[in-house]
């Protein structure tokens, strides 16, 4: 985007869980709402949260990223209609800040490509990303702009959900609230076992993947839904970007407009 230009645009995320769109005036994102993604089935509700989004402005322009490919068809005629022509999709196909270092390039989460751009323009440096959201995924950005890979791990509530599912005596917990050292109940006992096992995974991920770069001076950056309670007491330095995604969304659109 050439100095002093603006834009309006919508910049889509739809999740497994949830779907975040942003109103974006100039370069920053003055606006951000969320839906349940199954919602996204209903057009009207579709159009009614562009518009809620959008409030008294208007957008031309939109940028999708998507993780649920039955969800795609509904977003593009909705953005389609709304701004009046259809949004960039992100894949490894569309022009990104990052070069892509990867076998099946195909098979990374567009989520995942705009969390990394995001993080390149940020910082210019290498880098890793953790998106706390249904699952959990770190992705690596070397210190030359190189998306090379990550891993995956299942989300906080797929831990605390799964103990529910598959046992007979164990309820659905809330993951909020205080604990102490040990459960004096059956729901503290799991919240414990959820954040504090889910924080020695996420400790144990971060020191292997730096491990394995070689770098002592690396950015970790914490996006999604959960971030800010899965890092608490990692004792780790993590910028935490709730709108990292929608950022890199943002960012991939001065790319290709």
């Amino acid at each position: 985007m050439k100095p002093g230009a603006t834009a309006t645009l919508f910049v889509v995320d739809i999740g497994n869980t949830s779907t975040s769109v942003g109103y974006v005036a100039g370069r920053h994102i003055v606006r951000v709402t969320r839906m349940p993604s199954y919602e996204a089935l209903d057009p009207d509700r579709i159009h009614a949260l562009l518009k809620r989004t959008a409030g008294r402005g208007t957008a031309v322009h939109s940028v999708l990223c998507s993780v649920v490919p039955r969800l795609n068809a509904p977003w593009r005629r909705a953005l389609n209609e709304v701004c009046g022509r259809p949004p960039i999709q992100v894949n490894h196909r569309i022009k990104l800040n990052v070069r892509i270092d990867y076998p099946n390039q195909a098979s990374i989460g567009a989520d995942r490509l705009a969390n990394a751009c995001a993080a390149w323009d940020l910082y210019h440096a290498p880098a890793i990303v953790a998106d706390f959201g249904t699952a959990l995924t770190f992705d690596v950005i070397t210190g030359d702009g190189r998306y090379v890979g990550g891993v995956i791990a299942p989300g906080l509530p797929l831990m605390s959900d799964y103990l529910a599912e598959r046992t007979a005596l164990l309820p659905h917990i809330r993951l909020s609230g205080r604990f102490r050292a040990y459960g004096r109940s059956t729901r503290e006992a799991m919240r414990i076992g959820a954040i504090v096992g889910y924080r020695g995974m996420v400790r144990e991920i971060l020191a292997h993947i730096l491990e394995g770069m070689g770098k002592k001076k690396v950015v970790l950056c914490a996006t999604g839904g959960y971030a800010e309670r899965a890092v608490r007491g990692l004792g780790m330095p993590v910028h935490v970007l709730p709108r990292l995604t929608l950022d890199g969304l943002m960012r991939i659109y001065e790319q290709n407009r």
